[in-house]
C-alpha cells in the first residue's frame, strides 16, 4: 500500500487528522479512519478530514468523525483548511466546498487568526433535523438532568443546554444519551453552556460520534445563536472552551462568522 502523508492540525485543541487527495494518489484508507483516529494506537484526532479536488471552491472537504460516520460541517476544521488554501495561493481568503455548501474563509490579523462565514444559522425543526415539529427554542425533550434545550443547525444538527454547572457537570453520561436519543434521527451534537457575561459564554461539547472534544466550532456557532435567541447574550460574544477561546458573530444577515487560532502540530505519513 502507498504510504499517505497527512498534517496533524488543530484550532482551539479541537484536532484533526488531514488528508490532501486532490490529485487522487491514495485509495482504499478510508474504511482505516476508525483505528487512525484512535489516540492510543492510532495517530488521534477528533475528525478525520480529506481534502479533495472541487470545481466550485479552491478545495471540497469531506469531514469524518473518529468512528467513520460522515458530517456536514465543522468550523475548527474549516478554518485549519482554509489556512492551508491561503498559504498554497499566498493570499488571504480561500473558498471551501462542503457536503453542507459553500464556506468562504479569511484573515483579519495576524497569519494564524482566521475567520470563516459558517453560513446561515438554520432554526426550523426540519432543518436540523428532529424527529417532530416543536419549536426549537425549547425542545420538548428531558433527559436526566438536561431539559428546555434549544436546537440549531449550522450544518450539523445542535443542542443547547443552558446550566450554571458547567465545570462540574457529568457530559461523559448524558451527552451519548443526548447524541442517541430517538428525538434526533440523525443525532445530534450536546452542548452545556453558561452565560458568563453578555460577551462571553462557557462551554463544553460533546460531538456526536467522536465525544468530548476540547473545541467544537459550529457547536460554539449554535450556542451562541441559541443564547442569543434566547435574550441570554449579545450576537457577539467570545465562547471559552477547555481548548481556548473562539469569538463567534451572528450577523443580520443570518450567517454566523466564527474566529480563532489555527496550528500545525506536525506532518507524518502512515
Amino acid at each position: 500500500m502507498t504510504d499517505v502523508a497527512f498534517l496533524k492540525m488543530h484550532g482551539t485543541g479541537n484536532d484533526f487528522v488531514i488528508v490532501d487527495n486532490r490529485q487522487n494518489l491514495y485509495s482504499g484508507f478510508h474504511n482505516r479512519i476508525p483505528a487512525l483516529s484512535n489516540r492510543r494506537t492510532g495517530i488521534g484526532c477528533d475528525q478525520f478530514i480529506v481534502i479533495e479536488p472541487s470545481e466550485k471552491a479552491d478545495c471540497f472537504m469531506r469531514i469524518y468523525n473518529a468512528d467513520g460516520s460522515e458530517s456536514g460541517a465543522c468550523g475548527n476544521a474549516s478554518r485549519c483548511v482554509g489556512y492551508l488554501m491561503m498559504e498554497e495561493k499566498q493570499q488571504g481568503q480561500a473558498s471551501i466546498e462542503t457536503i453542507a455548501g459553500l464556506l468562504n474563509v479569511f484573515r483579519e490579523r495576524e497569519p494564524l487568526f482566521i475567520t470563516v462565514d459558517m453560513g446561515e444559522a438554520k432554526l426550523h425543526w426540519r432543518e436540523i433535523p428532529l424527529r417532530q415539529e416543536c419549536n426549537t427554542l425549547h425542545v420538548p425533550v428531558e433527559i436526566g438532568p438536561l431539559v428546555d434545550g434549544t436546537a440549531v443547525s449550522m450544518g450539523n444538527p445542535h443542542i443547547v443546554f443552558f446550566r450554571d454547572d458547567v465545570d462540574h457537570f457529568n457530559l461523559a453520561t448524558w451527552g451519548p444519551k443526548v447524541e442517541t436519543n430517538h428525538f434526533f434521527p440523525e443525532k445530534i451534537n450536546v452542548e452545556i453552556a453558561q452565560i458568563l457575561t453578555e460577551d462571553r459564554i462557557l462551554l463544553r461539547v460533546w460531538e456526536r460520534g467522536s465525544g468530548e472534544t476540547l473545541a467544537c466550532g459550529t457547536g460554539a456557532c449554535a450556542t451562541l445563536v441559541a443564547a442569543s435567541r434566547r435574550g441570554l447574550s449579545a450576537k457577539k460574544a467570545t465562547i471559552s472552551l477547555p481548548g481556548g477561546d473562539i469569538v463567534v458573530e451572528w450577523k443580520t444577515n443570518n450567517h454566523v462568522l466564527m474566529s480563532g487560532d489555527v496550528a500545525l502540530s506536525f506532518k507524518g505519513y502512515f
